[in-house]
């Protein structure tokens, strides 16, 4: 049976016998991020990619607007759905609760979903639903599809020799949850965290394969939309964690969002990975710690009272 504790001290004395020069690379990125911090401060609520549907049905979507998504790692796409369509799947889906007494299901089992369970910032709206008929409806529409490839495709998608490592345009549903926020609700539902692996990134060989550039190479070079490495990952089993490659971690709003109104939130840095990856490795960061990282569920748990290794101001 793993031992996460030896696991970690184990990963991080090995990367650090390769890595000699990881202050150095600390600090060319702690210059880096203060820059692309300063930046989305500078832009506000511009600093995320918008884009309509209508321009990836026409082709129009321009390279200059495709790197900007790929520099903040984030995009809203607006108009995906009719609007009727949207409102008549969210009706189905209040009934589909109703009728299955989810509320009070979901009460007698509590404790079989904990994924989310060291995250909750209030009382979480995450709903253990995956398969109802509006969410595998919204899934395989046409309209989807197209905006799935579209994303898809802004990836590098081709290994060094020449091989794919995914096909952009093969679509693999993924059964996600569902989210419902009640009338009123002043929560935001789930604190701060990372998805696809925790401990993972530093103790799995395939993720080195992912973070050469950030760790042995030239961090200059490393993109996060290269593909390569990343359907060969090796995640710790949880019984609620999924070992799919996802492009992109997609929400579909079926009703009107907006700032407050307890959306996504997101750091819009797509590279900012690298800056984590490199700071659990640091001087200040104990030998079996990787900054809040344990291994099962998401990272960091902040509300356990494990506080990542920001740096202070």
């Amino acid at each position: 049976m793993l031992d996460p504790k030896q696991a970690v001290t184990d990963a991080k004395a090995a990367l650090l016998a390769r890595m000699l020069d990881y202050a150095e690379r600390m600090a060319v990125l702690d210059r880096w991020l203060a820059g692309e911090v300063a930046a989305v401060r500078a832009e506000g609520a511009a600093a995320i990619p918008q884009i309509d549907y209508r321009e990836i049905l026409a082709g129009t979507v321009s390279a200059g607007q495709q790197d900007r998504i790929r520099r903040r790692g984030c995009v809203v796409i607006r108009g995906v759905y009719d609007r009727d369509q949207a409102a008549s799947w969210n009706e189905a889906i209040g009934r589909y609760i109703e009728e299955n007494d989810y509320l009070t299901r979901a009460r007698e089992k509590m404790g079989l979903d904990q994924y989310f369970s060291a995250l909750a910032s209030g009382r979480p709206q995450i709903y253990g639903l995956y398969w109802s008929q509006p969410q595998m409806a919204a899934r395989q529409h046409e309209n989807m599809d197209r905006t799935r490839r579209f994303l898809n495709r802004l990836w590098n998608a081709t290994r060094a020799d020449g091989t794919p490592e995914f096909d952009p345009d093969r679509q693999c549903n993924y059964a996600d949850r569902l989210r419902r926020r009640e009338p009123g609700d002043t929560s935001l539902g789930l604190s701060a965290h990372c998805d696809g692996g925790s401990i993972e990134r530093w103790c799995d060989p395939s993720f080195h394969r992912v973070y050469h550039d950030v760790l042995f190479g030239e961090i200059d070079a490393y993109d996060p939309f290269r593909a390569e490495g990343r359907t060969q990952t090796d995640e710790i089993p949880s019984p609620a964690v999924c070992g799919m490659f996802r492009t992109f971690q997609g929400w579909t709003a079926l009703t009107a969002q907006g700032p407050g109104d307890g959306t996504l939130k997101l750091v819009p840095i797509a590279r900012g990975m690298a800056w984590m990856l490199l700071r659990a490795l640091q001087d200040d960061v104990a030998p079996d710690d990787l900054c809040g990282a344990t291994a099962g569920p998401p990272w960091p748990r902040i509300a356990d009272g494990i506080t990542p290794c920001w740096r202070p101001k």
